[in-house]
């Protein structure tokens, strides 16, 4: 049982010139009517350095696996045959209400957020895009371990499907967990393209009676004139033409005195616990409705409820609590961990928990407060009785304790990593300042030729040092990895402010795989780069 948003108004998606099945540059598209894979892979060179502690290589594009090589066909192939599950997916231009105000945005078959996947862990996935944009766009699988040439990593792993075209993404799913899925072309996740992802286990060893999806969402698209590419372009017009952007950032419209004052140059006065910055986002969502506008869970006193917490937002972290409620966290990341009552979670964009709680009797807010500065809220309901709903102000007691951070846990014992000392050390200073917005790894800003070298089979350890004022949740595509001491198993992790955290993960998903901040105007300005395969002679 499961709960949405749906409140489309004025569907207006696009007309398109036809439609057809697009093939890739760097990687591989699947061509549903021939069944056959079509590979250009033709990488620029890289342009940084190779070695144990390295920053990258300088080695030939081919000395790399292709994202549909040959390595990558037979881990796919490992990864077995299930029972094929089909679905289809229109993005398209569409109209929400946000409590009273009307928004232009992009989204998925007219619904926010898009209708949710759903599978078993041994199935195969088959989901066809309809892209009815007037841009480009792709589909990437946040959290899954994934073929690489269905990554959705433009420029990377495929080239984007262009307007008016569609691509069949066809994959096997092994391990269950709570995930989403969202455009990763420029800014497009700070609209409305994303959808959760959810892999069941088929063997579930937790015992409840409901299940509910919250997707959280930051939200300035369409609002007094103003979209994502707009702000992106603001906060990088000091920047020279060209330095920054993924795959064709779009040029931005016009935009009005009062979109423009949402920008709010703060990073003088941040604290280590803020991770705020320039972009001031008007609304907060919790499965597409404002807090004015919220969205009732009903369930009766007793219940055990799974709720899937879910950080869909572009730049904003979240302190969520349901009032009057302790909840037991399972799943970090879609991973198990050692069972941990709490009264709140601290959970920064991109990271996902699982929780249960056993519901009271009454109404009861489920909250999620900005951990930045500005104190916004976005809030859903719990409702299992009679009785009159708290004011959408409420902020429960709950809050106060400030939220466990995933790495307050441990992982269980069925996922905990081997102990292993690294085969190779990575070393990623995280650079750039909010004054000059010129974010970047190791001080030089994402291009799709970096490499940095790994061999299938190693056991590799990145090591984060976060030399800016600002939160950077770092997330790896393709893999998982364990935080250190027996630490949870995740593919995004929170880097405070003049920290270090290392992660370690085993080099067992062959490709080219993007890694970079979960605040998607600090990746597209540049905190982003490319782990590689090295190709086995």
């Amino acid at each position: 049982m499961r709960t949405h948003s749906r409140r489309s108004l004025l569907g207006v998606g696009m007309a398109a010139a036809g439609s057809g099945l697009l093939t890739s540059t760097g990687a591989a598209a699947l061509d549903a009517k021939k069944g056959r894979h079509h590979s250009h892979h033709t990488p620029p060179p890289p342009d940084s350095h190779d070695g144990h502690g390295s920053h990258g290589s300088h080695s030939s594009p081919s000395s790399y696996v292709a994202p549909d090589g040959p390595e990558v066909i037979r881990k796919e192939r490992s990864r077995g045959s299930g029972p094929l599950r089909r679905f289809s997916m229109t993005a398209a231009i569409d109209k929400f209400d946000m409590g009273g105000q009307i928004v232009e945005t992009w989204a998925y078959d007219g619904l926010l957020p898009g209708k949710e996947v759903r599978v078993t862990a041994g199935d195969k996935v088959a989901l066809t895009l309809h892209n009815r944009l007037p841009h480009s766009t792709t589909v990437h699988w946040h959290g899954v371990q994934i073929r690489n040439d269905m990554d959705g990593s433009p420029a990377v792993t495929q080239r984007s499907v262009r307007a008016g075209a569609s691509l069949d993404y066809t994959f096997a799913v092994t391990r269950p967990g709570t995930h989403w899925l969202h455009s990763h072309v420029g800014v497009q996740l700070d609209r409305g393209l994303y959808a959760p992802f959810i892999i069941e286990d088929p063997r579930e060893p937790l015992a409840y009676d409901h299940e509910w999806v919250v997707m959280i969402d930051d939200w300035l698209d369409g609002v007094d004139g103003m979209t994502p590419d707009a702000m992106l372009a603001k906060l990088n017009k000091n920047k020279p033409s060209g330095a920054d952007g993924h795959d064709g950032m779009q040029a931005s419209g016009s935009r009005s005195a009062a979109a423009m004052s949402r920008m709010r140059r703060r990073a003088g006065h941040l604290m280590s616990d803020d991770p705020s910055d320039d972009v001031e986002h008007a609304f907060h969502l919790i499965n597409g409705r404002v807090a004015r506008d919220r969205e009732t869970f009903r369930a009766k006193p007793g219940d055990r409820i799974r709720i899937r917490l879910i950080n869909a937002a572009a730049a904003t972290a979240y302190r969520v609590a349901l009032g009057g409620h302790n909840m037991t966290v399972t799943h970090t990341d879609g991973y198990p961990v050692k069972h941990k009552q709490t009264d709140s979670l601290l959970i920064a964009m991109g990271e996902r928990f699982d929780v249960l709680v056993t519901a009271k009797d009454g109404v009861f807010p489920l909250t999620a407060l900005s951990a930045g500065s500005n104190n916004q809220t976005a809030q859903a309901l719990l409702r299992t009785g009679d009785g009159e709903a708290p004011d959408v102000k409420t902020r429960p007691k709950e809050l106060r304790s400030g939220g466990l951070s995933a790495d307050k846990f441990k992982a269980a014992a069925s996922v905990r990593l081997s102990d292993s000392e690294p085969d190779r050390i990575i070393k990623m200073d995280l650079t750039g300042s909010a004054e000059d917005w010129d974010w970047a790894i190791n001080g030089k800003p994402y291009t799709a030729s970096q490499r940095y070298p790994v061999h299938q089979g190693e056991r590799v350890r990145i090591t984060f040092h976060n030399t800016t004022k600002m939160w950077h949740p770092m997330h790896l595509h393709g893999h998982t990895f364990a935080l250190p001491n027996g630490g949870p198993r995740k593919d995004t992790t929170i880097v405070l402010p003049d920290k270090k955290v290392s992660v370690d993960f085993d080099a067992d998903n062959p490709g080219l795989w993007m890694l970079h901040c979960h605040n998607v105007y600090h990746s597209e300005s540049g905190m982003m780069t490319v782990l590689g395969y090295k190709a086995e002679r």
